[in-house]
């Protein structure tokens, strides 16, 4: 028998071992072989995220960033972070001091979404609660809801603890309200002929007249983040549109519309026109479009040009057959990267290990909406 040298024994002994694990490999019945995965964080917002302190030292984008790359699950970054801007009653397009709607009330909106654990919540024309987003999480994690609304939303804060006020309206809000009553007959329900909008164009006449900023007219912050392991979660929360009908939910608190997140492919999330938004369900299209490939840019392109397609009504355009409406989408994929696109030019946040900063979103259309 022919003696086998160390150097063959190693080999014999390594070849016979690849053997062995073949069949196991081949049915799919070896050692799952789990390679680390790590990602940039980052965390991407609306304007309004790297804007409002609420008297505090950091932002929204700064403080979920900090959270986040401090170990914190990523969706409880995002909900402290939006629930300063909810809080400060200088934004007046999301919780605490956030617009009215026709009768004067604030009715908040908001959803969240989990990717890692695949889990999902929010609230609708919720009363008397400065920080929806927090309840729509609760609404996630303790129930076997997507969305609850109106009452029901209120009764469901105040059992889990949350102060109810009888009033969010700020002397800032209400004051403006009150110019706007001032200044039309509100004619909220639509003339099947004429489809005119008296209310609308009144309270598009205060932007001009800049009493109201542009961004907080439709309202709403949105907030998507991603850790170092590549966990994705998201979070939409607003006040709605400026003067609505009582009662009236736009996109934010609508999962695929206001937001939505798979947790291996991306996230998006919008602000502008929830109608518009709610039609196409455009947070959904962008991240179908991320899955097939598209870059988040490209993604979100492709949803602001659906979404001008499908704009055709005479009362939603402008002199040049455009949208006469602010639409933006903040998007975020698995790999962090990040996209702030819109319908016509506006700005979005980002935080990231360069710190936060206020970027140009990459617009569809030049000009502005109104002209």
């Amino acid at each position: 028998m022919k003696k086998l040298n160390r150097r063959d024994f190693v080999r014999t002994t390594a070849v016979a071992g690849m053997a062995a694990a073949a069949p196991r490999r081949l049915f799919g019945q070896g050692p799952t072989v789990i390679t680390p995965k790590t990602v940039r964080p980052a965390v991407v917002a609306s304007a309004n995220g790297n804007q409002y302190k609420n008297g505090g030292p950091a932002t929204c984008v700064e403080t979920a960033f900090a959270m986040i790359t401090g170990g914190s699950d990523v969706l409880d970054a995002l909900i402290a972070g939006v629930s300063i801007v909810e809080l400060d009653p200088e934004d007046s397009s999301v919780g605490y001091g956030g617009l009215p709607n026709a009768e004067g009330v604030v009715q908040l909106d908001s959803c969240c979404m989990h990717g890692p654990k695949k889990r999902a919540g929010g609230v609708a024309a919720i009363e008397g609660v400065r920080t929806p987003a927090k309840v729509a999480q609760l609404v996630a994690d303790t129930t076997d809801h997507h969305l609850l609304v109106g009452r029901g939303a209120q009764d469901f804060a105040r059992a889990m603890g949350f102060k109810i006020e009888d009033d969010l309206n700020t002397e800032k809000s209400r004051n403006l309200w009150l110019e706007w009553k001032r200044r039309t007959d509100p004619e909220h329900y639509l003339d099947p002929k004429k489809r005119a909008e008296a209310w609308y164009e009144t309270g598009l006449q205060l932007v001009r007249d800049g009493l109201i900023d542009p961004e907080h007219y439709w309202g709403t912050i949105n907030c998507d983040g991603i850790n170092f392991k590549g966990e994705l979660c998201g979070v939409t929360t607003t006040s709605g549109l400026a003067w609505k009908i009582p009662g009236r939910v736009g996109d934010s608190p609508i999962l695929g519309a206001g937001l939505y997140v798979d947790g291996e492919i991306g996230a998006a999330g919008s602000t502008g026109r929830g109608e518009a938004n709610l039609y196409n369900l455009c947070s959904f299209f962008i991240v179908e479009e991320m899955r097939r490939g598209a870059s988040p840019k490209d993604a979100g392109m492709a949803a602001l040009k659906r979404v001008q397609r499908n704009t055709i009504e005479k009362r939603l355009l402008n002199g040049r057959g455009q949208p006469n409406f602010g639409l933006n989408f903040y998007i975020l994929n698995a790999k962090g990267e990040y996209a702030g696109v819109s319908m016509y030019g506006s700005t979005y946040s980002v935080c990231t290990e360069k710190g936060p900063q206020t970027l140009d979103t990459e617009p569809l259309l030049q000009g502005r909406p109104t002209d």
